[in-house]
């Protein structure tokens, strides 16, 4: 797992020293022919590349917050119906082992009972898988609705700031940063604003 990430790391850092320097080149020795620049990149032969924190927008976007709090209600309640769900299961269990050790049952009604209590824990096992696919959709439509915004609010952002690039920063990944180029404050003011606007309306 280690050595991946190592050549992964060394295959990043060789993609983004070709990238510098091929920005950074000479406009003499640049190639003829069509350039592939991105939207916002000049003519002047640099580029810029922002970041911004991803653990402080996460920390202080409100819809992050919003969705965190769905979230931990959602498993909220699928916690307490399986917990009602295995009270009634143990219940039952407990009513029919009385019955059986009291004599009060024949043979055919053991197996009877054996059978409704499977039933009883196959069917709390299939809604426990139901719930758990409930609450893993909305938390990748959430989370997509999250990744949705902030594309949108930088897409907007980067209108008026031209960084060819604006990456989140995550540890690890990179090694070094220079903060003069950190618009963290700026994403999750911008976000909240924005949020904040669309939730009026």
């Amino acid at each position: 797992m280690q050595r991946n990430l190592l050549i992964w790391n060394v295959l990043l850092t060789l993609v983004a020293g070709y990238l510098l320097v091929k920005q950074l080149q000479p406009a003499g020795k640049a190639k003829t022919g069509k350039s592939s620049v991105g939207d916002t990149l000049k003519s002047s032969g640099y580029f810029k590349m922002a970041y911004f924190e991803m653990d402080s927008v996460a920390a202080s976007f409100d819809l992050v917050k919003e969705v965190k709090a769905e979230l931990a209600k959602k498993e909220n309640e699928i916690n307490a119906e399986i917990d009602k769900l295995t009270r009634n299961f143990q219940d039952r269990y407990s009513d029919l082992q009385n019955k059986a050790q009291g004599g009060k049952m024949n043979q055919t009604e053991i197996e009877s009972a054996s059978l409704e209590l499977k039933k009883m824990d196959d069917d709390i096992k299939a809604r426990k898988q139901q719930l758990d696919q409930e609450y893993n959709d909305l938390m990748v439509r959430r989370q997509n609705d999250i990744k949705t915004k902030i594309e949108a609010f930088l897409k907007e952002y980067n209108k008026t700031k031209n960084y060819s690039y604006i990456i989140s920063y995550e540890q690890g990944l990179f090694y070094f940063r220079d903060t003069a180029y950190n618009i963290t404050a700026d994403v999750v003011k911008g976000l909240n604003s924005k949020y904040r606007s669309e939730k009026k309306n």
